[in-house]
């Protein structure tokens, strides 16, 4: 089983208030039927839950401008409390025998501190509960 990073996205408020805007290359990695232009896949997070989203594109422009739905992103940004300046990183799993893909993978992330000049983030699942 191979995994294969898609993408990582350090959120703006646009991101946590509306749509999450998606790199277009991700697209590749989805099996848009011809013609349509919105699908579900659902993503596992850290702790094995499985999060529906759906994927739209434009239907007009020079470029299809992926986006994941508000109708469905909103919830996890809720459930995982996502703020401005956090990350979700996106990743499919395949299955190298037969370049299938087995499933999708998220994950909501806080930088915590800088380390040597590098950035360290952690799963938010994995930071200890406010108030502590």
């Amino acid at each position: 089983m191979e995994q294969v990073h898609l993408f990582t996205k350090k959120l703006k408020p646009t991101h946590i208030s509306h749509t999450l805007s998606v790199p277009t290359h991700v697209l590749q990695a989805f099996p848009f039927p011809e013609g349509v232009h919105m699908m579900n896949f659902e993503a596992v997070d850290a702790t094995d839950n499985a999060w529906r989203f759906c994927l739209s594109t434009r239907l007009t422009g020079a470029y299809p401008k992926p986006v994941l739905l508000r109708s469905s992103w909103h919830r996890f940004v809720e459930q995982k409390g996502l703020a401005p300046e956090d990350r979700v990183v996106f990743f499919m799993e395949r299955d190298e025998a037969n370049d299938m893909v087995r499933r999708y993978k998220v994950r909501a992330q806080r930088k915590v501190m800088i380390l040597m000049g590098q950035d360290v983030w952690v799963d938010v699942e994995d930071l200890p509960p406010h108030g502590l």
